[in-house]
């Protein structure tokens, strides 16, 4: 199967994700002796309508790193001609004119198929709305998970707001692709995890739990997935605490266990877990250069 564009995570098979891994590895390669100019006659577009650090920075870095060149956007709703009423797609239209890859952030769900839709050159979802996907943070996250232990039989807990998390939303279709994953889904009933992916697991004879006790969750998972928690959606604001990672819960939980999170974090994992050696998430922030440097090849040497 053919890349021709990444918007949703449905559509990487295991084969693929397997490919997209093995190249990952030699661009760590690439990387660590300074990139390659091998790429330097491509142009990526970056059109960011939310704010973003990792993905952005990261996209851009890994095109650089490949010995290409960037045109970049950020808060493009101000910035760009939407100001004046341009349609995306029209926008799309004109920047393909202009780049051979076009790596979008937009602010509704749906947004990044509806500029594959209509454009000439690859597009990549860099994150689509509140409850959309954000496919390549998701790889990032597998791939991370895959340098540690193996995808089958894993069980992982998904810590937070999930109804909204485009993160875990991803990375929830992607893990439905391998057997015996179990998924814990622990959350504020105000924030659990939508009907659509629970439907997935279930259509694809993937377990998964909803719970709200985080404790006895952490006994028993290999992989914890923490996210944002924000106060004000909570209903009981003093409950907020049973959702964190702090030294103290940090000796509940499996002695090989991983802890990741997409970041920007604010108070659900405590700067004392930063030092532990379960605490994978600045490694998997890394982790995003090589996966997208992997992503951005396969896109251009496939066409």
């Amino acid at each position: 199967m053919k890349l021709q564009h990444v918007v949703e995570s449905q559509q990487f098979t295991v084969p693929l994700l397997m490919e997209l891994f093995g190249r990952t590895r030699q661009m760590e390669k690439i990387a660590a002796r300074g990139g390659t100019n091998d790429y330097h006659n491509r142009i990526m577009a970056t059109l960011f309508y939310q704010p973003s650090t990792r993905t952005r920075f990261s996209f851009e870095a890994a095109m650089y790193r490949l010995g290409g060149r960037v045109l970049s956007t950020e808060q493009a709703g101000f910035f760009s001609s939407e100001v004046e009423g341009e349609q995306l797609e029209d926008t799309i239209r004109i920047l393909g004119g202009y780049s051979d890859v076009i790596v979008i952030r937009h602010t509704q769900a749906g947004g990044a198929k509806r500029a594959a839709q209509v454009s000439k050159v690859p597009v990549i979802n860099a994150g689509d709305g509140n409850g959309g996907q954000h496919p390549t943070q998701a790889l990032l996250d597998l791939y991370t998970i895959s340098r540690e232990r193996p995808i089958e039989g894993l069980s992982i807990a998904f810590i937070g707001e999930l109804d909204r998390g485009r993160t875990v939303r991803s990375l929830a279709y992607l893990l439905s692709k391998f057997e015996r994953v179990k998924i814990y889904f622990v959350s504020p009933p105000e924030m659990q995890m939508k009907a659509d992916i629970l439907e997935h697991l279930e259509e694809h004879d993937v377990w998964f739990a909803l719970e709200q006790d985080t404790a006895k969750v952490l006994r028993e998972v290999d992989v914890v997935y923490q996210t944002r928690i924000r106060p004000e959606r909570l209903t009981d604001r003093g409950s907020h605490g049973r959702y964190t990672i702090n030294a103290s819960v940090l000796q509940t939980m499996k002695r090989d266990a991983l802890i990741l999170h997409p970041l920007p974090r604010t108070v659900e994992i405590d700067k004392s877990v930063d030092e532990d050696p379960r605490a994978l998430y600045f490694r998997q922030a890394t982790n995003g250069l090589y996966v997208r440097m992997a992503l951005l090849t396969m896109l251009w040497d496939e066409q």
